[in-house]
C-alpha cells in the first residue's frame, strides 16, 4: 500500500491567538490544516470560566488564559494585550528549552504578539505572523482617530517591526496585501489566505430558484451574523428595514452574534421605529449551528458602515452565504470588488441606508434575477474554497521550513 507522507509530519508548532478557541474561525482553520498535515500544535488562547484551562484534542495541546477580550478604551486594550504577551512569551520560552519548536504561528491582533516567538526563534524556529486585520485602520475606525494621530503612527511602526521579526506574513485578501507591502515589507513576503468557510461545516449547495409568486404569509428573512459592532452597520440594516416595512410587512431581520452594548442600542432603535416584531435577536451560534439558519433565510446582508477598515475588508460571511446558495447584499468597497462583480453580488454604497433598502426590495420582487446573481457568486466562491486556500497556507508554511 502506498502512503503519502504528510508535509508537516513530526513538526512541532507553537501557536498563539488573542481570541477564544475553537470559536474564532481563522485560528481554528489554521490549526486543523497544520494538524491535518501531521504537525502537533501547542496552542495558547483566551479562555473563560466555563472552559477547561488545559485540554488535549487530536494533536492540539490547548492552554487557555482567562482574560476577557477588551471592548473599551485604548488603555484597557494595552493592559490586557501586555499581560497576554508576557504570559505567552514566558510559556513558549520555557517550553522551548525542553521541546524545540519548528514553527511559531502568531495570529494578530496585536501585531506585537510576535514577541512570544523570540526565544523559540533564537533556538531555530521559523515564525509566521497571520495578519487578520491591519491594526492602524482598525484603530482609526474603533477610536475615531485620524491617520496622522500618534497612536496610529505607533501602530504602523509596530506593524513594520513585527513583520520584520517573521519568516512569512500571511493576510486575508489582496487589499491588505497591498497595504502591508506598501508600508511594512516586500509584497512577496506576504501570502494571501482568504477566510473561506470550512467545506465540512458549510457544504456547497447549489442556489435554488425561488417561485415567481411568493407566499406573502411567510416571512421574508434577511439574515445578519457576526460581530455586532458599530462598524459592521447593523443599525444601517434596521434603518433600511424601516424604509420597506410598509411595502413588505413580512420582511424580518434575524440577528446572530454575541450581545454587545451596541446591539442594545440597535434593538432600542428598532422598538422606537415599531419594528420590535420584525427585528429578532436570536443569540450567538457556533459555526455548525449557523448552517441551518442560513438555509432558512432569503438573503444574507453585509450592512457595513463606510470607514477605513470596512473599505478593505472581505467578510467571510459572503462566502458562507454563497456556499449554501444564498444571495448576498454587500457594500461596494475595494476589499469586496477585488473579487466580486455586480453580476455576482447585490451591491449598495456602504453607509447608504436608502440604497440598502432598495436592494431588500429588489431581492423580494425579482427572484429570477437574484437566482442568477447567486449562481454567479457561487462560481467566484468556487475559486476560493477552503480546500484551495488551505493548500496555499500549507505550501507557504512548508516552504519556509528546512527540509528533513
Amino acid at each position: 500500500m502506498n502512503h503519502i507522507r504528510k508535509r508537516l509530519a513530526g513538526r512541532r508548532v507553537a501557536m498563539v491567538t488573542f481570541s477564544n478557541y475553537p470559536f474564532d474561525p481563522r485560528p481554528r482553520r489554521s490549526v486543523d490544516a497544520l494538524v491535518g498535515e501531521g504537525a502537533t500544535v501547542d496552542l495558547i488562547c483566551l479562555g473563560n470560566e466555563n472552559e477547561p484551562r488545559r485540554e488535549t484534542l487530536d494533536g492540539i495541546n490547548i492552554l487557555r488564559v482567562p482574560l476577557k477580550h477588551p471592548r473599551r478604551g485604548k488603555l484597557e486594550y494595552g493592559i490586557r494585550y501586555g499581560a497576554f504577551i508576557l504570559a505567552t512569551s514566558a510559556i513558549f520560552g520555557l517550553r522551548s528549552l525542553s521541546r524545540r519548536y519548528d514553527l511559531v504561528y502568531v495570529h494578530n491582533m496585536p501585531d506585537i504578539l510576535v514577541i512570544s516567538s523570540l526565544v523559540p526563534k533564537l533556538l531555530g524556529a521559523k515564525v509566521v505572523l497571520d495578519l487578520h486585520d491591519p491594526m492602524p485602520e482598525l484603530m482609526m475606525t474603533i477610536f475615531h482617530v485620524t491617520e496622522s494621530s500618534s497612536s496610529v503612527r505607533l501602530m504602523k511602526r509596530l506593524e513594520k517591526w513585527s513583520i520584520a521579526r517573521t519568516d512569512l506574513a500571511i493576510t486575508v485578501n489582496i487589499a491588505c496585501q497591498r497595504i502591508f507591502g506598501a508600508r511594512s515589507c516586500k509584497e512577496s513576503k506576504i501570502g494571501v489566505v482568504m477566510n473561506a468557510p470550512d467545506g465540512e461545516i458549510f457544504p456547497f449547495r447549489a442556489a435554488q430558484p425561488r417561485a415567481a409568486e411568493r407566499d406573502r404569509s411567510k416571512p421574508f428573512v434577511i439574515m445578519y451574523h457576526g460581530s455586532i459592532v458599530e462598524r459592521n452597520g447593523l443599525d444601517l440594516a434596521v434603518e433600511a428595514l424601516a424604509q420597506i416595512h410598509e411595502k413588505i410587512p413580512s420582511a424580518e431581520l434575524r440577528i446572530y452574534g454575541r450581545s454587545t452594548p451596541f446591539l442594545e442600542r440597535v434593538m432600542a432603535t428598532a422598538k422606537e421605529k415599531g419594528l420590535e416584531k420584525s427585528v429578532r435577536y436570536l443569540g450567538a451560534r457556533q459555526l455548525e449551528e449557523l448552517v441551518s439558519e442560513i438555509e432558512s433565510c432569503d438573503v444574507g446582508v453585509i450592512p457595513n458602515q463606510k470607514n477605513s477598515f470596512t473599505d478593505i475588508n472581505t467578510p467571510t460571511r459572503i462566502f458562507e452565504y454563497l456556499a449554501l446558495g444564498k444571495p448576498v447584499i454587500a457594500p461596494r468597497t475595494l476589499g469586496i470588488e477585488d473579487y466580486f462583480t455586480p453580476e455576482s453580488l447585490l451591491f449598495f454604497d456602504s453607509g447608504d441606508a436608502q440604497g440598502l433598502a432598495k436592494q431588500f426590495e429588489y431581492v423580494f420582487n425579482h427572484p429570477a434575477e437574484v437566482f442568477e446573481t447567486a449562481k454567479n457568486g457561487q462560481q467566484i466562491y468556487m475559486g476560493h474554497t477552503w480546500e484551495m486556500e488551505r493548500e496555499t497556507l500549507i505550501g507557504r508554511v512548508a516552504g519556509i521550513l528546512p527540509a528533513r
